[in-house]
């Protein structure tokens, strides 16, 4: 099977889960009557709590998680590949938590998780900051996995700036379509989401598939939504905006082996060393 419909929703997650399982139930159904295959959500689909004492206190164990439980009870109903982009996750052997995507099979079953590797830990000029390692335990794993379509390379949200984890899969891992759900903030989104989602479709002739969360999650808080899906060739197929909803694309696999006969330069790569000349004393005159 070659070709498949993907879909991403969009949403803007609250503090409560049980309220955001509700949206994005509503909207998962909806895409998949929409005809989609392949369904992903946001990053922190169920929940976007500012606070972590509160975040841990809502935060629920793998097991037990509802929405995690739902998503795998609509897969099963429906026969859906579902996406959770990630879940607030508890640990059980670490006080921080797990930002984690789960990918879930038709049958219901959990077909791969992937913990998000890399943390977003800034402060910016207008008084904006962000710690995500005090809150968040980082994964140590980069994760791909077979799908009907093609192996799929899992990565969330910050993981887009870096680039060699994105080869990584594609070249060690046989990836040939990326999931990158995020929450993105709206100054950097504005920025720089497209051009980065664009690159690392273009860089690895690979379909990416980036479910985002948009609007005022807070007074603090505002993300920059537009989820994409972009073909190998850097053509964005869908484009969400910055309203609740979903997208949908069709998807042909056969474009991946198409583009990356037109430009090899995952066969192309070489090894190469880094020389730091030292420089020179000035002769004496």
């Amino acid at each position: 099977m070659t070709t498949f419909s993907a879909a991403c929703i969009q949403m803007t997650s609250g503090t409560e889960p049980e309220e955001n399982l509700k949206v994005s139930t509503d909207l998962i159904r909806a895409a998949i009557d929409a005809g989609a295959d392949f369904v992903s959500t946001p990053e922190v689909t169920n929940m976007m709590e500012p606070y972590k004492v509160a975040a841990q206190e809502k935060a629920q164990l793998e097991e037990d998680d509802i929405t995690l439980r739902a998503y795998r009870e609509l897969a099963d109903e429906t026969g859906t590949w579902i996406l959770a982009g990630s879940l607030v996750i508890r640990k059980p052997d670490d006080e921080r938590l797990a930002n984690r995507s789960f990918l879930i099979a038709p049958d219901g079953r959990i077909a791969a998780r992937y913990d998000k590797i890399h943390m977003f830990d800034v402060s910016l000029d207008n008084g904006e900051s962000h710690k995500e390692s005090n809150a968040y335990a980082p994964g140590e794993k980069a994760v791909a996995v077979p799908t009907p379509w093609g192996t799929l390379g899992m990565a969330v949200c910050y993981d887009v700036r870096f680039s060699h984890l994105f080869q990584d899969l594609a070249i060690k891992g046989g990836a040939s379509l990326f999931t990158v759900p995020a929450a993105f903030t709206y100054t950097t989104g504005k920025a720089h989401w497209h051009t980065l989602l664009k690159a690392r479709a273009i860089e690895n002739g690979a379909f990416v598939i980036a479910s985002a969360q948009c609007g005022h999650h807070s007074e603090k808080r505002r993300t920059y939504g537009h989820s994409l899906i972009i073909d190998p060739w850097g053509d964005v197929l869908a484009d969400g905006g910055e309203e609740p909803g979903f997208i949908i694309a069709p998807i042909d696999m056969d474009q991946v082996a198409k583009r990356r006969r037109q430009v090899p330069n995952l066969q192309n790569l070489r090894a190469y060393s880094l020389e730091t000349p030292k420089s020179e004393p000035a002769p004496a005159v």
